[in-house]
């Protein structure tokens, strides 16, 4: 016998609402230039779409799931909600699980061209937490999550790790919190952390790709700090320019598709899938790891900057 696990996301939506009408409150008095009509419009109907998109293709993916599922190595039984220690390390699984989905869809341009919505408002406020994808299902990032299937996670239970996973994300995207307590910085993703992550300044890009546990950037070398005194610029690193909602949602396909007809061999075409975005053939433009690397070569000679933690993910878009 199976049974149904509500939604996360769904029923904390009322919530995402209140949360923001909250900041929009605080920012009218302490930070106006923080929310802006437009472009809180627009990451409301990006998250919009991205609920449809999920909706059409949610039950395709289920059924992949529970394919690889029927291959399990083992079997917690036909009551697997009721044992009670495969939640917390479905849930550890999960985030690890998210953590290179995450980076992946910095580092392979097939899947920045689906993620890139999320990077693309120069705001950080609660309303860019919205701002999902609507073509994720047309990148290889599910492949990542089929390895919990095979062990013998019920594909309720990931889906429902996975929806708490994404209600976590939401709180962190605010300038309205500071920092957390030492130990809850050390452990887990917070404001700051994130605030890093979305950052365009050269000392930030690839960092901070954790959806809830902070120490996997730590283990895999992908953690920088904020540093206090450099204020953080958002966005991509050629911004939109515009509000338009289908722009937003398509642009990084329309350029791939642009870069892959023009390139001129077949090995070309295939980096330009799985290279990092702004790999070109001809070197023509940069890419994170080349705009980091100037930064740190113009700056070392500048006993102010602080450290930056080697790292080797998040590249911005084109």
């Amino acid at each position: 016998m199976d049974i149904s696990l509500p939604s996360p996301t769904q029923i904390a939506v009322p919530l995402f609402i209140i949360a923001i009408l909250v900041e929009i409150w605080i920012a009218r008095t302490k930070a106006r230039d923080s929310y802006d009509p437009q472009d809180t419009f627009t990451s409301l109907m990006l998250g919009l779409g991205s609920t449809v998109a999920g909706g059409l293709v949610g039950g395709f993916y289920l059924a992949v799931a529970f394919i690889a599922y029927d291959f399990r190595i083992f079997d917690a039984g036909p009551q697997w909600w009721a044992v009670w220690w495969t939640w917390p390390l479905a849930f550890v699984l999960d985030d690890l699980a998210y953590y290179w989905k995450h980076r992946l869809g910095h580092r392979m341009r097939w899947m920045w061209a689906a993620h890139v919505i999320h990077h693309s408002s120069q705001h950080y406020n609660l309303s860019t937490a919205l701002r999902q994808t609507w073509t994720g299902f047309l990148t290889p990032g599910f492949i990542i999550s089929l390895p919990m299937f095979l062990l013998g996670f019920h594909p309720l239970m990931v889906a429902f790790c996975g929806g708490l996973n994404l209600v976590y994300q939401f709180w962190i995207h605010t300038e309205t919190i500071d920092k957390m307590p030492r130990w809850f910085e050390w452990a887990l993703n917070t404001p700051s952390h994130h605030r890093v992550h979305h950052a365009t300044n050269p000392r930030y890009l690839d960092s901070n790709y954790a959806g809830v546990f902070m120490f996997w950037d730590r283990m895999f070398g992908t953690f920088t700090p904020e540093t206090d005194g450099e204020e953080i610029r958002y966005g991509i690193v050629r911004q939109l320019g515009s509000f338009n909602i289908l722009w937003a949602a398509f642009h990084e396909w329309v350029g791939l598709a642009s870069d892959i007809a023009r390139a001129p061999s077949w090995k070309a075409r295939a980096n330009y899938l799985i290279k990092p975005p702004g790999w070109t053939h001809d070197n023509s433009r940069d890419t994170s790891d080349s705009l980091k690397a100037r930064w740190l070569t113009e700056n070392a000679h500048n006993k102010r900057i602080e450290p930056v933690t080697p790292a080797s993910t998040v590249t911005p878009a084109e």
